[in-house]
């Protein structure tokens, strides 16, 4: 099998939410699970819209979300590709002007669809002579071009939807170039896919019905070689199924990031809903690649609720061995001896991973403790042991403070965990206790 090639081509317009992200990581993750390569191509040949600004937003998005590619591509950069192959298509007859304006497009639908006919393009204009051109021309109309579409029925294997087809009578023909000479999306995408040798195109399922015309194309312009694989996977909507915008910031990454919930949470939680895995969380998206399968994907449309985020993010933390987040714990200069052992205490008791400088705190720093009981924490300190410490100290102290005072259940443990830690809950004072020390601990029990 030749290794697989992918892309996500995202116009760079706007940052980009969870719906944009979703066929990101499906490809990212098919790449992955395949041993592919993930090429970045950004559709950027809308000259008034698009911006350098949201082009590098977008890597820095992508990157948090742990999707790297192998290659990025600019479509600005590509222009005299897409005209060359203009050129070609020109010279085989499959190019052809238009001279119709909106308003006469529009009136001559509305016509036709009053008469029971689809509203598909007639080819009036390639019934234009030399001289009804010439005179258009002269009027100051600027042509639009065509793709003149092959007859016939398309026909693919769809790694989501299965067998489809369609049939290219029922389409207009495409329009591939605006009346400025700019690009719509159908072109540049089909000769990047060429010359970038991709292998499968994995989108959205609102562009199953650009599929026909770009297989047509791909025929056209290189019928030496097989079109794409494509695989059309539903949409993500918000939790109370309403549409995401790049222009409304619903759900935006950026969004997400600042929120302070986990990217391994969001990627999975993109993925998996929506099909018939179970939502999980994952300790890499190497791990999220081994449980994800393009077929298991639901053909309804797939509901993002942020309510679900936090509990993930919770599991995800719980999850995470020290040597996943070394880089990040030192980022808050949590270093030393007790960096790897204070993360394996406090990570199930994380909401967000910002939460470790509340926890580290309560080891290394200063804090309030909440004293209920002074004399039962004075009696409680006078049965504290000596260093060194384990996870052993905790049990064996409040059971000679059971036996030296009668407490037992939450009479017992509760006084001793807010004196020590400030807090009503958190991690086991088992693991927690050795890393406050005989010092800090003696001081809170204390008063001192």
């Amino acid at each position: 099998m030749t290794t697989p090639i992918v892309r996500f081509a995202p116009s760079p317009t706007g940052r980009i939410h969870i719906g944009n992200a979703r066929p990101a990581l499906l490809n990212y993750l098919y790449a992955l699970s395949h041993h592919g390569r993930f090429v970045l191509r950004f559709d950027d040949t809308d000259f008034a819209r698009s911006r350098e600004e949201f082009a590098q937003a977008i890597e820095v998005d992508l990157a948090w979300l742990g999707v790297r590619p192998d290659v990025v591509v600019r479509q600005s950069q590509r222009v005299a590709r897409y005209e060359a192959a203009a050129a070609r298509l020109e010279a085989a007859g499959l190019l052809y002007p238009c001279y119709e304006t909106p308003e006469e497009l529009e009136k001559r639908r509305k016509l036709q669809q009053a008469r029971g006919l689809p509203p598909v393009y007639d080819r009036a204009a390639l019934k234009l002579s030399l001289e009804e051109r010439a005179r258009l021309a002269a009027e100051g109309r600027k042509p639009h071009w065509r793709f003149k579409l092959p007859d016939g029925v398309v026909e693919w294997r769809d790694l989501v939807r299965g067998d489809c087809a369609i049939d290219c009578a029922t389409l207009s023909d495409p329009v591939l170039l605006r009346e400025d000479g700019s690009f719509l999306y159908t072109l540049p995408s089909v000769v990047d896919d060429i010359e970038l040798a991709i292998s499968h195109v994995i989108r959205g399922e609102d562009h199953v019905t650009n599929t026909a015309v770009q297989i047509r194309l791909f025929q056209a312009l290189a019928p030496e070689r097989p079109a794409p694989i494509f695989a059309h996977h539903n949409l993500l909507v918000g939790g109370t199924g309403e549409a995401l915008s790049k222009r409304t910031g619903s759900l935006a990454i950026a969004s997400l990031r600042e929120e302070g919930y986990e990217a391994l949470a969001v990627a999975a939680l993109a993925v998996l809903t929506g099909s018939s895995d179970s939502v999980h969380a994952v300790r890499s998206l190497g791990d999220l690649a081994h449980s994800f399968d393009l077929a298991h994907l639901s053909r309804n449309a797939a509901r993002f609720d942020p309510a679900d985020l936090g509990p993930l993010t919770h599991r995800t933390l719980a999850l995470l061995d020290y040597d996943d987040v070394r880089e990040r714990l030192e980022a808050h200069d949590i270093v030393g001896f007790k960096a790897e052992p204070f993360w394996r205490a406090v990570r199930g008791n994380l909401t967000r991973f910002a939460d470790v400088l509340d926890w580290w705190r309560v080891v290394e720093g200063e804090i309030a403790p909440i004293r209920e009981d002074a004399e039962f924490l004075a009696e409680a300190l006078a049965l504290l042991p000596a260093e060194p410490w384990d996870e052993a100290t905790w049990s064996g102290w409040t059971s000679a403070v059971k036996a030296g005072t009668g407490r037992k259940g939450k009479a017992l443990f509760h006084p001793l965990r807010v004196a020590l830690t400030g807090a009503e809950n958190g991690p086991e004072l088992s693991l927690l206790l050795p890393l406050i020390g005989h010092a800090r601990a003696t001081a809170r029990l204390s008063g001192a």
